[in-house]
Formats: C-alpha cells, sequence, structure tokens
C-alpha cells in the first residue's frame, strides 16, 4: 500500500515524485489531552500472571512483575500452577504502591504495529479514535509510513506520545521521500540534502515507493550516514529498474507488503506479465495483476528462490509483509462483513472503503471468484517464502496498514497475527514477530519488545491464553460454548500498560463506539450491502 488519501490523479503523480507538497492533508483531527489511563506510578506491582515475555520463551506463571515509574525493575516467579502462593515468596508492598491482582490471566509485552498510518482526511478517522483502537489491542508503539497528515503533525503527537499528554501509543515518523521538496527531486545530490533535512526536521526513518536508481543509491546511503532507517514499497512505476535485492545491497533496511519480491525471483522475464490493456491507474487492474505476480516468480526451494532468500538475511533484511490488507482480494466478503464494523467504524471510513474509480484501493469494480482464487494462490506461494525466511533466521515483523480495503485500526493488526500463524509460525513465533522483531527493526530492542528487567514498562494483559486462540485479542473476543450450552464471548485485551502507565482497554473500546454511535447519530447513517444502498444518510 501507499499513502491512499488522494484522488487518483494526484496519487499517481505523488508516486511519479511530482506532487510531493500535495501529500499532506492539514484537515486531520488532531488528538486531544489524556483523560485516561493511571499511573505512572512510583511502584506498580503485576501480581500472578503467566507471562509470555515476546523472546521466544514458553509461558511461565505465576509472576509477580515490578515496575518504577515506567521501567521493569523485577520479574519473579512466586510459585507453582495450582498451588496456592505463599505471600513470603512474594515482593512485598510498600505504602502508596498499586498492586494489580492479574491472578489466572495471561501478559505480553506491547506490541508493536510497523505499518500504522494514522488516519486520514480521506477516512474522516483522526488521532482519538485512530489511538484509541490501536491501544485497546494492546498495540504501545507504531511506525508511521509516510507520515501521511504532514510530518509536523505527526512529530507533534510523537512529542505528545512521548510524554503521555495524550493517550496514544509510542509513534515512529518514517516520512515519504521528497514530501515538502517544493520540487521533484531530480539528482543524488538533491536527493541527498533532502534526507539530511528530514533528519534535522527529526524524521525517524524515510518511506520510500521507487525512485531512479542514482537518485535511490544516493538517498539509501545519506540515510545510512544520517542514522536513519528506512522502508519501501516498491510500486509497480518502478520495480522494474529497481527490486527488492537490488534496494537491499543498497543499504534499504526493510520492504513493505510484498511488492519487489517475485521481481527479484523472476527467472524467465524481468518485467510482470501486464497484460497489453493494463492501465496502473485503474485499481482493478493493478490489484487484479498483482494476485498473479507470485505464480510468475521461481518456484519456491528453486536455487534462485533460496539464493536471493539467503542474500537478503545475509543483509539483515526486514520482511514487513501485512499480509491482512490484501485479504479482501481473496476474501472480499469476510473483510467486507467483519462484526467489529458495526459498532467501530466511522461512517466516513465506511463509505471510504467501498467500490469506487476513483479512490485507492476501492477495486472492486468487478471482483469476482476468478480474482479470488488467483490471490489464494498469490498467498500460498507469498506465505512459504515469508515462513522460511523466518525459519532460516531472517526478521519478519507484523503491520497492518490500517484504515484501507476494509481494515479496521487496531482488528487489522490481530487479523495480522492470525495471518502469520496461518503462514506456519507457531503462536509464539507470531507473538515474537509482533513484539521483539518490530522493536529489532526500528532499533528499539534495548528499551521495548520483550518483557525483561530494565525495559520500559509496555504491556498487555489478558484473560485468555492468547497461544491457544488468537482471537481473544480481538476487542470483540472470541465465541465460545459453556459446558452448560450458552454462547458467550471471551477475551479482549483487558488492559494495556504503556510507559508505566495502565489503561482499561474495555474502556477506550466503549469510548470508540461511543464516537461511532455519535457519527451514525449525526447523520442517520446505517451500514448497508453495497448496491442494496450506500451505506449513507437515510
Amino acid at each position: 500500500m501507499t499513502y491512499h488519501c488522494l484522488p487518483p490523479t494526484r496519487f499517481v503523480a505523488a508516486c511519479l515524485g511530482l506532487l510531493f507538497p500535495l501529500l499532506v492533508s492539514a484537515q486531520v483531527a488532531k488528538s486531544p489531552p489524556r483523560a485516561e489511563g493511571e499511573g505512572p506510578f512510583n511502584r506498580f506491582i503485576i501480581r500472578g500472571v503467566t507471562l509470555i515475555n515476546g523472546t521466544g520463551s514458553p509461558p511461565i506463571g505465576p509472576m509477580d512483575i515490578v515496575v518504577e515509574k515506567n521501567k521493569i525493575v523485577l520479574i519473579k516467579n512466586v510459585g507453582f500452577p495450582g498451588v496456592p502462593i505463599n505471600p513470603k515468596d512474594r515482593p512485598a508492598a510498600n505504602p502508596g504502591d498499586r498492586e494489580l491482582d492479574a491472578g489466572g490471566m495471561y501478559l505480553l509485552p506491547g506490541l508493536v504495529d510497523m505499518h500504522g498510518h494514522i488516519g486520514g482526511e480521506g477516512q474522516g478517522a483522526g488521532g482519538e479514535y485512530v489511538f484509541k483502537l490501536w491501544l485497546a489491542h494492546g498495540i504501545t508503539t507504531i511506525r508511521d509510513p509516510s507520515a501521511g497528515n504532514g510530518l509536523d503533525w505527526v512529530l507533534e503527537h510523537r512529542a505528545k506520545s512521548d510524554q503521555n499528554t495524550i493517550t496514544a501509543p509510542r509513534i515512529l515518523a518514517y516520512t515519504s521521500f521528497g514530501q515538502g521538496s517544493p520540487s521533484p527531486i531530480a539528482t543524488p545530490q538533491e536527493a541527498r540534502d533532502w534526507v539530511r533535512n528530514n533528519k534535522k526536521k527529526g524524521a525517524d526513518g524515510i518511506k520510500f515507493f521507487g525512485a531512479r536508481p542514482d537518485i535511490m543509491a544516493a538517498a539509501l546511503d545519506e540515510a545510512r550516514k544520517q542514522g536513519l532507517r528506512s522502508a519501501c514499497h516498491h510500486a509497480q512505476l518502478d520495480v522494474a529498474r529497481l527490486n527488492v535485492l537490488q534496494t537491499a545491497r543498497m543499504g534499504l533496511t526493510s520492504m513493505e507488503h510484498w511488492y519487489g519480491l517475485p521481481e527479484a525471483l523472476f527467472t524467465d522475464r524481468t518485467i510482470q506479465d501486464y497484460p497489453l490493456d493494463y492501465n496502473y491507474a485503474n485499481e482493478q487492474d493493478r490489484f487484479g495483476e498483482a494476485g498473479t505476480l507470485w505464480k510468475q516468480a521461481a518456484k519456491p526451494f528453486s536455487e534462485k528462490w533460496n539464493r536471493v532468500m539467503d542474500s537478503l538475511i545475509a543483509l539483515d533484511f526486514t520482511i514487513d509483509p501485512t499480509f491482512n490488507i490484501y485479504e479482501a482480494n481473496r476474501e472480499m466478503m469476510l473483510a467486507r462483513r467483519s462484526e467489529w464494523h458495526e459498532d467501530y467504524t466511522l461512517p466516513s471510513l465506511w463509505r471510504f472503503y467501498q467500490p469506487s474509480r476513483v479512490s485507492h484501493g476501492s477495486h472492486w469494480h468487478d471482483w469476482g471468484t476468478e480474482q479470488e482464487v488467483a490471490w489464494k494462490e498469490n498467498y500460498r506461494l507469498w506465505m512459504t517464502f515469508v515462513n522460511e525466511y523466518k525459519n532460516r533466521g531472517g526478521r519478519v515483523t507484523a503491520g497492518s496498514d490500517s484504515g484501507f480495503i476494509f481494515q479496521l485500526y487496531g482488528f487489522a493488526f490481530i487479523r495480522e497475527l492470525e495471518l502469520l500463524r496461518e503462514a506456519g509460525f507457531h503462536p509464539l513465533e507470531v507473538i515474537r514477530a509482533a513484539t521483539l522483531k518490530g522493536a529489532e527493526a526500528l532499533g528499539m530492542a534495548d528499551r521495548i519488545g520483550s518483557v525483561e528487567v530494565g525495559k520500559l514498562a509496555d504491556f498487555l494483559i489478558v484473560e485468555e491464553n492468547p497461544l491457544r486462540n488468537l482471537k481473544v485479542l480481538y476487542g470483540t473476543g472470541a465465541i465460545k460454548l459453556t459446558p452448560s450450552n450458552e454462547v458467550v464471548r471471551v477475551g479482549g485485551v483487558k488492559y494495556t500498560i504503556k510507559d508505566g502507565i495502565l489503561y482499561d482497554a474495555k474502556k477506550l473500546l466503549a469510548d470508540v463506539k461511543k464516537m461511532v454511535d455519535e457519527a451514525k447519530a449525526k447523520e442517520n447513517f446505517r451500514i448497508t450491502q453495497p448496491g442494496l444502498g450506500k451505506g449513507e444518510a437515510k
């Protein structure tokens, strides 16, 4: 995905490097001052929890975890499952300490969404709405790839989040290459100048969509010198000149989605087999043909396939697959009718998702069984590569790209975890991808990503075992039948702790539902099926 909130002519021009100043929207609502959460506390003790620490270590409990301000200072095993805990074995509470009884619950590191666009004008989704959905799902750190609301907007919210004056995850700003430039970047020197200026402004990294090879090489070299990490969506407009292996060798640190990877695996061609009437500005052409791309690549475990994989691993290259954002391409009805839309999707966002010839990612012009079957095969081959990349020691992270193609903030990230599981990851590998591997990719593994003494107090706590069923991490929980034949909902993150501040995750979701209910009432809005009513005011 790219930055998606543009009409098609502006979007295509931006990808071509012609209209970078137009990428920025100044109309996205800012997040209000924080009114939620307790803490940080001088001393905070979480009692009796079962710990999944994010390193790949299996669960262990009961554990007591002691936090001072925003740092973990003690992690202690205080007994054995099913055996009463001896109070003498526990860290003593001092007057004024905050204690939380988490007996029978599970504690994980705060989740890291590596592809988190912070709403947008097109979606009508402001900071508070997006941030609360993320935190309600245990997401305590996000990387904003493109800084699509404007770098100044994102940096303002990054600073407020760091100070905990707003209710928001930790934010890293990766500026879209060329954003803010008064004219298209045309020379390697201009690329270097832009990168240095981006660093000076305070950005954490750069998001590329592709560029002329000499410009890309100069920008990535300068990014390395400036200590900036980088990500790239290898858009079809430039991928024939630079695929993933080539940009990784230039110094790119991570790739988004999968574009550019099949192209690095071609053996009998150098360009995707486009139909001769293909038009990139036609969204169904773009996404329909993308669903045939992995079949054009080298076969799994072939000599070329292995060579490319091993080369990327040797470069310490990160793959952020964002499986979830394309899921509607293989199961449109599943994505469109996900149960959380009714309560948590804003009317403006629902309209943004609908089939359209003038909105990016709304490519359901004539989408049917043939396209979905092709995309199912695309997923099979793509997942095979990603799982084996992990197996050989390559870094795979979790990112959602929410706010597009029927994928909702927070919920979509949990769906990404399920899709990593489908790809072949053990549930512990899934959690590690969503926590420690993301922290490594951001250069923050010394501070976040696992539950270890000395790291920041970023956690989520859930009452059900997420390794047995990742669905219990959804805000809507999971359906379960009781022994008495009663259908109940279980799970949903109970608490999110970010930087030592304790948030009631279910209260955050209730706040979002209230925002959605108020927006619906204002418009007399109801969600309807496309073609049977537009889901607009009645």
